[in-house]
């Protein structure tokens, strides 16, 4: 009976998992609504007005570092304390906690890459109504209002924003339960000062009932023996009426305003297929907002790891454009202004304020805080094939081969959990996957790799040596009642690793190494899914909010749970190879900070047309806020795509950073090949666009690592000043040269695309046909079209030899891409290293500008302290918008010049350079006459 029960366990899990939704649909019923969540409900039920929050100017003290100043409560005497930092780098942090909490409260570690640098606050006027204080630069001061409490940040007579302007602080603090004969330990009580505790009033006694001290939803229970203990607080951004991040949601990348419907939450979820175009969590969150006029561009980090909910509220929203033109019209001096206010259950207010000005600033404000993009290796920028679940390795060596004869190139193949020894992670089935190190073996012999998948709900097994492991050194997560917390997923019955802990989280990085992870070898890479984490009977199908991590409850810590998953594989990996091997991880759920250890996609989305159409406003907003590796299942996890849907997702996903087809467990098999020859054909040319271009991404990459900007970028980040860009989310740029506008309806037989900049030209990078910047272009495409743009002035590095995987092309020449713009210099740049070490960071890399100006095309190095060499060397020279040239002469770093053989295309303009033959990481200099 017990091995009958073994066998079922994962069926029954998979059953329940099944029943979470209906066909293929999300069941709204198991998620909340802010209505449901009371502390949403209670906060949302505060209407803007007058704040009972006062600032006692009496107990300021600035120092060097930092101004603090108490903040009472008028209604319940409760004190605060306000600490305002004058951050390096144009940023302000606000921090409000309580003066003196019953116990501490939760304060977010581990995000921040450093305690961040400050800079002297400087008092310039004080008075009975307030202060104000220099933040440095350009006029740029902060005001803190006394009564109300309210703070304006200004630059000049312009406001950029302001904090608490609507009233809307709040902040519940914790108490002693009314109703309850529960009285605190004679230590505790030393601790509390009577003074700062609140008047009882009638009031309060009536919202007992409300959710404070016990929530139910469905048939869970959630005990608060902390009570209420939810923040709020509002923030208004004058002119502002675009504002963009705060992922993960299934929506547009222009943020939507909030008013009739629900905010939009930030709370990990394990979401069965999830809807479109509405404000529900999924998987990860990041609580950064960015606002961006055509004057500015200003971040909001809001570090809380509790469940938040983030109101949107604007005055220009439901305004038609004949509506805004009437206003501009008549005369109306009302400004735009947007309104947002972010409410979590618990833990502090801790803000950092980006002040910009520019959008590539905030991107490096935000970095300096939480870090910059981790730097993959360069086989990771390839094409990932993955479903639920080849079936064994006969399976696996068939669809490896499968690519071979049908000359499609690709990196790493995946499986899923089938492959583990009944959902035991770090374990290989007996049967199905006897001899891993032999497929591992014929594997890296083509040079490519795999992932397999390891998840942190661990099978309750006493056979099992991970579980015991962990349940030994007390490294589960606890329930309320102190035992090992347990709940059902994959495995059956789970449990689930503390990885707050960095004890714990130092021993899970252990076990990747080769001598603990049997089977595994130096091309095996890891996949960390329903990490949010996913139990299948839990509320809302994640942990109970009062099972326990040490000290602090799962309430408080929730959305970084994801985080530290992929943070402590990341680092086995690293540890398994010495600290020489980059790793490879990706990751489902997320939090601030995450971009450091790896990639991460959309979930489970569905071979639908507008599932195709979300995944590149949800991309653009994980890019905004730091994430760049990202990427969503091509062809789509659930259902069965059409053919034409199948391609035309190979052609997006082929311009999408991390590129990964996927597939559920009950659809029909979908390798590239099994869609007739023509479609094979198709999806070979798409996933060998990626592959010529890889050397361009890798590069992306590099400066993504270096400065925090995105790969995959929003139009209005290249034209901030362009307002017809603000909106746009079905194109986008990589980099800022190359502009990608997919085909992503059914059927169609032509896109719109808007091609900006008027002072830039647009070369199709297949037709090289030009055209002007600032106009929308109509583009008839065919089945085999993606309209794809080089900016004009760019240098663009390819490789044109494809191979059947990116470590093959390794030593293999470049070709350069040269578009004109007849006002300005080409630039681009081209970055070599060994493609999977750390060395880089030593310097070890080839970095070179190329320019071409009147009529020179020449490589300098960006960095004469690098040491590195290829065997790469320019095989051609293509200039898009060129003259002909009567001679054409190359110069060596020797000094020595020889003649280039060149062919002119008139009608196109397009000028080949052939065979010059200089290697990649020297100088040199070619001349046209």
């Amino acid at each position: 009976m017990a091995a009958f029960t073994e066998r079922m366990a994962p069926v029954l899990a998979f059953i329940l998992v099944l029943c979470l939704g209906e066909t293929w649909a999300v069941d709204r019923g198991n998620f909340k609504t802010c209505d449901q969540s009371a502390f949403c409900k209670r906060q949302r039920a505060l209407k803007p007005g007058e704040s009972p929050y006062r600032a006692l100017l009496e107990t300021m003290e600035l120092t060097n570092t930092r101004l603090t100043l108490q903040l009472i409560n008028d209604n319940n005497k409760v004190r605060l304390l306000l600490e305002l930092y004058r951050l390096q780098g144009n940023m302000t942090r606000v921090k409000i906690n309580e003066l003196k909490p019953l116990k501490p409260r939760y304060e977010v570690p581990d995000v921040l890459i450093k305690e961040p640098p400050t800079e002297p606050l400087a008092l310039l006027s004080q008075d009975e109504n307030g202060v104000v204080l220099s933040l440095g630069a350009e006029s740029q001061r902060v005001i803190v209002s006394a009564r109300p409490f309210r703070l304006d940040i200004m630059e000049g007579h312009d406001v950029l924003m302001s904090l608490n302007s609507r009233g809307l602080l709040a902040f519940e603090h914790l108490r002693m339960r009314k109703d309850t004969q529960a009285e605190p330990d004679a230590e505790k009580k030393e601790d509390v000062d009577p003074a700062n505790q609140p008047e009882a009033s009638k009031e309060e006694d009536e919202k007992i009932e409300e959710g404070m001290w016990e929530e139910t939803f469905k048939s869970h229970s959630d005990t608060k023996p902390n009570g209420p203990s939810a923040i709020s607080l509002d923030f208004s951004l004058p002119g502002v009426e675009h504002v963009y991040g705060i992922p993960e949601h299934a929506d547009t990348l222009k943020l939507k305003t909030t008013e009739n419907g629900d905010p939009y939450r930030l709370y990990n979820l394990d979401v069965f297929q999830y809807e479109l175009y509405n404000p529900m969590a999924l998987y990860g969150a990041v609580p950064v907002m960015l606002a961006h006029n055509t004057q500015r561009t200003t971040g909001i980090f809001w570090l809380n790891a509790a469940e938040t909910w983030v109101d949107i509220s604007s005055n220009t929203a439901g305004k038609t454009v004949f509506g805004k033109m009437l206003d501009y019209v008549q005369g109306s001096s009302e400004k735009p202004q947007t309104d947002v206010r972010w409410i979590s259950e618990s833990g502090i207010i801790d803000v950092f304020i980006m002040l910009g000005p520019t959008p590539k600033d905030v991107f490096s404000q935000y970095a300096s805080l939480t870090g910059t993009q981790s730097f993959p290796p360069f086989a990771a920028l390839g094409y990932h094939q993955c479903r639920w679940n080849y079936n064994d390795q006969e399976d696996v060596k068939n669809v490896d081969a499968g690519f071979d004869e049908h000359d499609i190139p690709y990196d790493f193949i995946w499986l899923d959990i089938e492959h583990t020894d009944g959902k035991r992670y770090f374990t290989w089935d007996p049967h199905k996957f006897a001899s891993p190190k032999e497929m591992l073996q014929g594997i890296k012999e083509k040079k490519r790799k795999m992932v397999a998948i390891v998840d942190p709900h661990i099978k309750v097994d006493s056979n099992y040596k991970i579980h015991n492991e962990i349940r030994s050194k007390g490294f589960y997560v606890k329930n309320k009642d102190g035992g090992d917390y347990e709940g059902w997923c994959w495995p059956g019955s789970a449990g689930y690793p503390d990885f707050t802990r960095a004890d714990m989280r130092a021993w899970w990085a252990s076990m990747f190494a080769y001598d603990q992870y049997e089977g595994s070898m130096e091309n095996l890479y890891t996949w960390n899914d329903m990490n949010e984490p996913s139990v299948f009977n839990g509320p809302e199908v994640t942990m109970h909010k009062d099972a326990m991590h040490q000290d602090w409850e799962h309430r408080d810590v929730h959305n970084l749970y994801g985080l530290y998953v992929q943070m402590a594989t990341a680092e086995g990996q690293i540890q398994r190879s010495g600290g020489v091997e980059r790793p490879f991880v990706l990751t489902r759920a997320f939090f601030a900070g995450s971009q450091r250890f790896g990639a991460v996609w959309t979930g489970d989305n569905a071979a639908e047309w507008d599932h195709l159409k979300i995944s590149i406003p949800m991309c653009l907003s994980l890019g905004l806020v730091g994430i760049s590796f990202c990427g969503a299942d091509v062809g789509g996890f659930f259902k069965s795509p059409s053919s034409e849907l199948l391609v035309r997702w190979y052609q997006t996903g082929a311009y999408q950073p991390f590129f990964r087809a996927h597939a559920h467990l009950d659809t029909p098999r979908r390798e590239p090949w099994l869609f007739g020859p023509e479609n094979t054909a198709l999806i070979r040319d798409a996933v060998r666009q990626r592959y010529t271009l890889l050397p361009y991404w890798y590069q992306l990459f590099y400066h993504a690592y270096l400065t925090g900007e995105p790969v995959m970028r929003p139009l209005w980040i290249e034209y901030p000043q362009d307002p017809a860009t603000f909106a746009i989310d079905d194109e986008f740029l990589i980099g800022k040269d190359l502009l990608v506008h997919p085909v992503t309806e059914e059927g169609s037989r032509g896109v719109t695309a808007y091609l900006p900049g008027k002072d830039d030209v647009w070369y199709d990078v297949q037709t090289f046909q030009k055209h002007n910047g600032a106009q929308n272009l109509y583009i008839p495409v065919t089945m085999s079209s993606i309209p794809v743009f080089q900016r004009g002035g760019s240098i663009i590095p390819r490789k044109l030899r494809v191979r059947r995987s990116s470590t093959c092309m390794e030593n293999d020449p470049y070709t350069l891409y040269i578009a004109l713009n007849q006002q300005r210099a080409a630039e681009g740049e081209l970055y070599i290293d060994d493609g999977h070490t750390f060395s880089y960071q030593k310097k070890e890399y080839i970095h070179r500008r190329l320019t071409f100006s009147n009529n020179n095309l020449s490589s300098v190095n960006l960095n004469s302290d690098s040491q590195f060499t290829t065997a790469s060397w320019i095989e051609r020279i293509i200039i898009i918008g060129a003259s002909k040239p009567s001679k054409v002469t190359l110069q060596t770093v020797d000094g020595q010049e020889s003649t280039i053989e060149f062919d002119f295309d008139a009608s196109m303009s397009v000028l080949t350079l052939r065979k010059p033959g200089m290697n990649a990481g020297e100088d040199w200099k070619v001349m046209l006459q």
